[in-house]
């Protein structure tokens, strides 16, 4: 699977975890010159609480696109130390 937005690769793997029709990404797979920090959080009732990237190509920012989960519920296990996207981020096969 890649992940693109922009043009750009974000994130390529073979290895996602499918949750709620989201591909979550290997962290090692993203091309990290695209992910800047970002302050946002939020809550799912049974994953846990989310942290996000905003994601930046060129001289365009997508805020808060990439999201993950620092430490997952154990229901949740299975997207420790992985990525997911939205916000026009296109995830298609490789």
């Amino acid at each position: 699977m890649k992940a693109i937005w922009n043009g750009a690769v974000l994130a390529e793997s073979h290895d996602t975890v499918v949750v709620e029709g989201n591909h979550y990404f290997p962290r090692e797979s993203l091309d990290e010159q695209y992910f800047r920090p970002s302050g946002n959080h939020s809550v799912c009732h049974w994953k846990g609480t989310a942290d996000y990237f905003h994601v930046e190509v060129g001289d365009r920012r997508n805020p808060n696109a990439a999201w993950f989960y620092p430490a997952p519920s154990q229901a949740a296990a299975d997207i420790e130390g992985r990525v997911a996207f939205w916000h026009g981020v296109e995830v298609v096969e490789a």
